[in-house]
């Protein structure tokens, strides 16, 4: 009981701050209200649904657990309605994607490890989870999807997960996992955009 307790408390958070960064991002295309709740909403509970379907959970938990939609929407109307009273509005983005991934890819690989998953599956389940919203916001704006081309998105993801797994494996607690493997997340993604650090391109050579 304390277990989900905590893993929904984390969960709820995560959802407020991808859609916060969702919302951002329909405002910033000039997209009406409604455009603005879908991108924010399909931000905060996108990962969530890809990973319930990944592990065979139907139907996903979004769709019949309706705080999880109602903590997305609260979120993107919040950034409808106030998004002139916040400045520098583009670094809120990254800063809000960047405890959206922190927060899912480590609360959720950690989840997965105390119900008995490899450490495999929790890796890459709270992988997908953290990326998985950020690729369904990009493609509702028609843009190439951040984790192919943002610094270090999906590294970052994998390594807090990595770590709140491990973390879980030795510990059996949610709550100190996500925390340590969530920092570890946020802080890499933060570190990479504020540094620009990317891994290799392929070089292209045109004869």
């Amino acid at each position: 009981m304390i277990l989900e307790l905590v893993y929904h408390t984390v969960q709820f958070f995560g959802i407020l701050a991808f859609a916060v960064s969702g919302a951002l991002v329909g405002v910033r295309n000039n997209l009406d209200m409604l455009g603005v709740i879908v991108v924010g909403a399909a931000t905060g509970i996108g990962g969530g649904i890809l990973k319930d379907l990944l592990l065979g959970i139907n139907p996903p938990t979004s769709l019949v657990f309706w705080p999880n939609v109602v903590v997305a929407v609260a979120g993107a109307l919040l950034v409808f309605f106030f998004h002139h009273h916040i400045t520098r509005r583009r670094y809120l983005e990254i800063v809000a994607d960047a405890f959206g991934l922190g927060l899912f890819s480590a609360n959720t690989a950690a989840w997965a490890i105390t119900q008995g998953y490899s450490l495999l599956t929790a890796v890459f389940v709270g992988t997908i989870t953290a990326i998985g919203g950020g690729v369904v916001r990009d493609v509702l704006v028609n843009i190439i999807p951040g984790v192919l081309t943002r610094e270090l998105y999906a590294v970052s993801a994998l390594c807090g997960a990595f770590t709140a797994s491990m973390l879980a494996i030795l510990t059996g607690t949610i709550l100190i996992s996500s925390v340590v493997g969530g920092s570890v997340a946020i802080t890499l993604r933060l570190l990479s955009h504020a540094r620009g650090w990317h891994l290799p391109h392929a070089r292209q050579k045109f004869v």
